[in-house]
């Protein structure tokens, strides 16, 4: 039953060599084989590697060596770069794509000792709240496989409900970590803009995207973002700040801890079964010494039409270098240079991929770009201000990650807009650049729910004594999908 360990489960055991890196390595590798099929959370399952990283682990732990991390098997979205590995993207563009480099967050987690056993699914170029936009095909929830996991680290999510891995990294570009944390029943942490190195993760939207762990516990996660947060001077966005030990604020009392309810997300759009979960989270909270007060975040309105500006425009600009000439697909045969072009990316690239590329095209086309776009980046400042109010009040929000739960998969593929209508309680964390963390807070008809976490910049670890306090007086992480 190894597979029911947490990841800091599994480093105890290593560090009591009570199993090896080797035997968990192929234990999880065999679990990966038999149950996946039906869920299709890996794109690429890297056993030989898996296996050679897990006896380097071993022998490294033989001459005595030591790291929390050191031969603990997790797996990497699929916009990870990883050396000699396959990087997709979810993407028919990128199908045959090796990247020649490790990402940071990949490189960093290796030097720590971590054995990659492969790489997860995802929305094409990460661009989806369900992943079913994959080249490679949609994911399907654990917990229910007629629902979707959410997106678009969905195969991240869902491979570790399943107990197929005990951590994967995630990307969160408007909630991409958070809401299928919170469809999967795991837990998902977005940090603080350039707290993690984005050098080698494909970008979708740069002034957006942000790398961070998915896992079971607030523990785990701790745990990984110690190994992958810092400095990196690769990526010019990335925030020399010391990265403080992550660990040692989980045991920290609650008593005294302010708590932000925003009014504002519990309008008439969310689910009443989730609203019924949260104020009993609120509760446990409270009982935890926590005190609770009512706030305002008076832009929260604004914030899906800002987003869906701002993120494809942002797209749009980086997908400009996947044209079959540069980068990617090239189609078969063309007429000309025009012809090659235009067929290489309407060939290479989905349907939602175009549908960004083209909405952001025309944000930033001439007699636009004033009307849409430097609106957009008005209203994102607003919404920050609106924090910075908020958090000079209290010292964490609390809010749900999703206004409903899982929905079927192919219910909502041909509305795009109610998709986004999905990220319209994780999407301001992006915006404003803060930290964000989603934890399980109970099921609804028997699917997971989360409740998400804010805190002011470089806070990540106050979100993880929190979720860690609640994680010890509860139960719901624990759960595991039947037949996992």
């Amino acid at each position: 039953m190894m597979h029911q360990l947490t990841l800091s489960e599994i480093s105890k055991a290593l560090i009591a060599k009570e199993f090896s890196s080797v035997e968990i390595t192929q234990y999880l590798l065999e679990r990966i084989k038999q149950l996946d099929p039906q869920l299709n959370s890996f794109i690429t399952i890297t056993e030989s590697l898996a296996m050679e990283q897990a006896k380097a682990a071993d022998e490294r732990r033989a001459q005595g060596k030591y790291h929390e991390l050191l031969g603990v098997p997790i797996a990497h979205k699929d916009l990870f770069c990883t050396q000699g590995v396959r990087t997709s993207c979810g993407s028919k563009m990128l199908d045959n794509f090796i990247a020649p480099y490790n990402a940071t967050v990949v490189q960093k987690l290796i030097n720590a000792g971590c054995v990659t056993l492969g790489k997860t699914n995802l929305d094409e170029f990460a661009m989806g709240s369900s992943n079913e936009s994959s080249y490679y095909g949609p994911v399907k929830n654990p917990w229910d496989q007629t629902r979707v996991p959410g997106g678009s680290s969905g195969g991240a999510a869902a491979a570790v409900a399943a107990r197929l891995t005990p951590a994967s990294t995630g990307t969160d570009t408007g909630g991409s970590i958070r809401q299928p944390a919170a469809f999967n029943g795991v837990t998902g942490i977005k940090p603080t803009y350039g707290r993690v190195s984005r050098w080698g993760m494909i970008a979708y939207a740069s002034s957006l995207d942000q790398g961070g762990p998915i896992a079971r516990t607030a523990e785990d996660c701790a745990l990984l973002l110690l190994a992958i947060a810092g400095f990196d001077q690769k990526d010019s966005t990335c925030v020399n700040e010391p990265v403080p030990d992550y660990y040692t604020f989980l045991d920290k009392k609650l008593t005294g801890l302010k708590v932000g309810l925003p009014k504002e997300f519990f309008s008439q759009g969310l689910d009443s079964r989730i609203a019924s979960l949260i104020d009993n989270a609120v509760k446990e909270l409270q009982k935890l010494g926590a005190e609770v007060k009512e706030i305002s975040l008076t832009n929260m309105e604004q914030a899906i039409p800002a987003y869906y500006v701002i993120a494809p425009a942002e797209a749009s600009s980086n997908l400009s270098r996947f044209d079959g000439a540069r980068f990617g697909y090239r189609c078969d045969n063309p007429k000309d240079l025009q012809d090659m072009y235009t067929r290489s990316r309407t060939e290479g690239f989905g349907a939602e991929v175009r549908r960004r590329i083209l909405v952001g095209t025309y944000a930033l086309s001439a007699g636009y770009y004033d009307a849409y776009y430097l609106q957009a980046q008005k209203i994102r400042r607003l919404i920050k201000n609106d924090f910075v109010r908020a958090f000079n009040e209290v010292d964490v929000i609390f809010c749900p990650t999703t206004p409903n739960p899982a929905w079927k998969l192919g219910e909502k593929v041909g509305d795009p807009v109610a998709q986004y209508l999905e990220d319209v309680y994780t999407i301001t964390a992006n915006l404003a650049g803060l930290p964000a963390l989603s934890m399980p807070i109970g099921f609804a008809d028997g699917l997971p729910v989360g409740g998400q976490l804010l805190a002011p910049y470089f806070e990540e670890g106050r979100l993880l004594n929190v979720a860690h306090q609640y994680q010890q007086v509860t139960d719901w992480h624990r759960q595991v999908p039947t037949g996992f």
